[in-house]
């Protein structure tokens, strides 16, 4: 049945020590997850409600083991699993996908992360974030994202591109280019507003900077009544 379905499952041998040293990391990267669900959401009352009631979690737990059989290169399952997850939680990661320890998917109904992308430590998503590929070619071609990394709803996040640590992605950002450490990015397409902490002044972000349509009217308006005003002056002198 395995030949006929193009499925072999007979798997190289398996050193039993990289085998435990592996199922182990399942657990450990498992608890520091719950732990930042924990940290990070003000409305987690408990470890039973996180355990529970959590998409996120769910489908992290799911991605960790299909990942674990994913290494071993095994057919079939590792996909399963992310599918059980897709439809139990609406989030689909791909089994491929590499993710550090604190990774926290908060509201995550609509996350989309694929094959290539990578993920460091300390990471939190919320719903509707595409870490999506640019290319049809079995290439890199999704994102890499740095360490202690927070991405907005509705974010998208395009190709192989770099974001490094200490960033800040806002809703619905666009983002194609590397961005890099310590950067705030908003906007489609996403753009650097803040780096090191200080902002970066342009005229078609900052809001405070803007002309205001109507006091330009009014001043417009003024300047032509004056014009007006000056002539009939000259005319009544006449």
């Amino acid at each position: 049945m395995d030949c006929i379905l193009g499925l072999n499952f007979q798997a190289e041998e398996i050193d039993p020590k990289i085998l435990n040293k592996n199922l182990q990391g399942i657990l450990d990267f498992f608890i520091s997850d719950v732990n930042a669900a924990l940290e990070k959401d003000p409305a987690a009352k408990s470890l039973v409600e996180v355990l529970t009631s959590y998409p996120g979690i769910k489908a992290v737990l799911l991605y960790r083991i299909a990942h674990f059989f994913w290494e071993l290169k095994m057919p079939f399952i590792p996909r399963y699993l992310s599918d059980v997850a897709r439809n139990e939680t609406g989030i689909e990661i791909h089994p491929g996908a590499v993710i550090g320890s604190e990774f926290f998917i908060d509201h995550g109904s609509g996350v989309v992360i694929g094959e290539t992308a990578e993920i460091g430590d300390n990471v939190t998503i919320y719903a509707e974030v595409v870490l999506g590929g640019t290319s049809d070619e079995p290439v890199k071609r999704h994102p890499t994202i740095g360490n202690n990394v927070v991405i907005g709803t509705g974010a998208k996040l395009l190709g192989p591109i770099n974001i490094g640590n200490n960033v800040k992605i806002g809703a619905n950002s666009v983002v194609i280019d590397d961005i890099p450490d310590n950067s705030v990015v908003v906007g489609v397409p996403g753009r650097v507003i803040s780096r090191e902490g200080e902002r970066i002044k342009r005229i078609d972000l900052e809001h405070a900077d803007l002309p205001d349509p109507l006091n330009l009217a009014l001043k417009t308006l003024d300047e032509r009544l004056a014009q007006v005003e000056e002539q009939l002056s000259k005319i009544s002198q006449k």
